[in-house]
Formats: C-alpha cells, structure tokens, sequence
C-alpha cells in the first residue's frame, strides 16, 4: 500500500505472513489467515473460523480494539460501489441479535468487491 493511498482511505490488501505475526496473540491453535485487508489503520481480517476487525486508536495507534466475529453470527451482508457524485463504497454486516450493522466506508478505487466476494465465500 502507498503512503498516498493510505492517506486517502484506500483499502489494499496484506501479506498473510505479516498478518500472521501481527495476530499471533489474537489467532487460536489451526486457525489461518486467509486474507486481508487495510484502511488507513483499521484492518479486515479473513481466517479459517472469523472475520477480525482491528481498530487502531489514539494518536499513536498503540490502543487496539479486536471485534473478533464467527461467520454463522453474520445474517447478511451488503455492499455498495462508488459513483459518479458518492466517491465512498460501503460495506455493511449484520450480526444476529443486533439491529444496526457494522459499517466500514471505502474509498472509491478500494477493493470493495474482493471484500464482498471473501465474506460470501465465508458466509454462504
């Protein structure tokens, strides 16, 4: 990922190893990266068992909060591309029990659909 494009909220996906190291307190026994991706700071992560949302927060980015979600808990799913006037795609998830999705914004040239595809590969 480039300076610039993570400056403009620009998701590109990440090296699974790399991944892997940075996780290796978060991820259980058997349990592999599969994929990922990252916005400014914030990371989406595909393993074996979940989806891992990483929000990086402060100044610093040194406080970090883990939404660790199992694929049977997400109900549905959408996403939304960018137009010509809505530069941002959207991702949304909906998780049993709960009303209001999670909702993550993605700048236009971000791989909204590579994202899309892996949650149905999961989900589905």
């Amino acid at each position: 990922m480039g300076f610039l494009d993570g400056l403009m909220g620009n998701a590109s996906e990440v090296d699974k190893e790399k991944l892997s190291k940075e996780l290796k307190h978060v991820l259980i026994n058997d349990e592999i990266v599969e994929s990922g991706y990252k916005v400014i700071r914030d990371s989406f992560i595909f393993t074996n068992k979940r989806l891992i949302l990483v929000d990086k927060q402060g100044m610093t980015g040194k406080k970090v909060e883990y939404h660790s979600i199992p694929y049977k808990t997400i109900t549905h799913f959408s996403t939304e591309t960018a137009g010509s006037f809505d530069l941002d795609s959207e991702l949304k998830i909906w998780l049993s029990g709960q009303s209001a999705p999670i909702e993550k914004l993605f700048k236009k040239d971000s791989p909204i659909e590579d994202v899309q595809r892996t949650l149905a590969q999961y989900v589905l």
